[in-house]
């Protein structure tokens, strides 16, 4: 009898710390992102239409989450971290602000190329970086790679994003890995000869530099390109799309992220981990990318039409966080080289 009620005791206490434990979490994931409001919002308004759950969303677009979260530490509301670059996720999670998480949905849903090797952070969206040229007044056989700018051919023909960008520095830091520093330096060095005017702040800007004539050739975004032609269909008469280090031997266009990972101290992770399972999942992929451009993480979701016109294309397959790593690397030598 003394055996029994014991047991019985036991029970009450496991059910009343699981019972505690459930009322302790918070019914709500809150997340932190500096991704454009408008963009985000009505993902999680659909996720919360689809299971009850409240998602609770903080964006500040130049804000540094890395010093808030250090800041708020054990105390932050924050459940989830959405931003954009390899270079931000990588730094993130080198500081310990974001926890390993295990998933076979996660692992299935996004390529091993574009997630950390520790399970710290997934990519949400891909961003090819490649080259653009003027139709008119280029051959695309000689402009078919990042190295090939820096021939002498394109001196003052060739149009660049600031050096203080994410996107330039991912690309470097690729360069890097696949080259080495001192061949990468060479390359960029090239380039930095090669500029026909001041680096632009804006791909956008950058593209129809090359359709006004004053650059012949130029590294942009994909998604700017797009969402440039959907304003300007002619455009796309002017200004054409090469995929980048497509022969062989070549690692292939060079890919940065937008992405996420489950804040070190979440006070609801494992809601935050099932949201991000959903974010990467079919059934809501091209809802993240909508209107945006972007391509999906997610292999089985077909990117916009006409993202999806450009053709199809080898990505490089350097993992995000070899270029998070070399990331400082790429600053420095941007900075050697004079690249502004």
């Amino acid at each position: 009898m003394k055996r029994f009620i014991r047991a019985v005791a036991s029970l009450i206490v496991v059910v009343g710390a699981a019972s505690a434990s459930a009322q302790d979490t918070p019914a709500h994931i809150t997340v932190y992102s500096g991704r454009d409001e408008t963009q985000l919002k009505p993902v999680f308004e659909r996720y919360t239409r689809e299971t009850g759950i409240e998602v609770r969303l903080h964006t500040e677009r130049r804000s540094s989450f890395a010093e808030r979260l250090t800041t708020e530490g054990a105390d932050t509301p924050a459940d989830l971290l959405v931003i954009a670059d390899v270079g931000n996720l990588w730094a993130v999670a080198e500081r310990g602000l974001l926890r390993p998480v295990q998933s076979d949905a996660l692992d299935r849903s996004v390529p091993s190329a574009f997630r950390d090797p520790e399970g710290r952070w997934y990519g949400l969206s891909r961003r090819e970086r490649t080259i653009f040229y003027a139709r008119d007044r280029v051959d695309p056989a000689t402009a078919s790679s990042y190295e090939a700018l820096a021939d002498p051919r394109w001196r003052g023909k060739l149009c660049l994003r600031t050096a203080r960008q994410g996107y330039t520095q991912s690309l470097v830091a690729m360069l890097i890995a696949q080259h080495g520093p001192a061949r990468a330096e060479e390359i960029v060095r090239g380039w930095v000869d090669n500029l026909a005017m001041d680096v632009f702040t804006n791909d956008t800007v950058l593209l129809e530099a090359i359709a006004a004539g004053r650059c012949d050739v130029g590294i942009a975004n994909v998604y700017y390109y797009t969402g440039a032609v959907k304003q300007n269909p002619a455009l796309a008469e002017q200004v054409k799309l090469l995929w980048a280090d497509q022969g062989a031997g070549q690692g292939g266009v060079h890919v940065n992220l937008s992405g996420a990972g489950v804040v070190r101290h979440a006070k609801n992770p494992e809601g935050a981990r099932r949201l991000l399972e959903w974010m990467v999942s079919e059934n809501a992929q091209a809802d993240y990318v909508d209107g945006l451009y972007e391509r999906p993480v997610n292999p089985a979701v077909e990117p916009d039409p006409m993202t999806q016109s450009w053709g199809r294309f080898t990505p490089d397959a350097t993992n995000g966080a070899v270029l998070g790593a070399r990331q400082a690397e790429a600053i420095k030598l941007l900075a050697r080289t004079g690249y502004k």
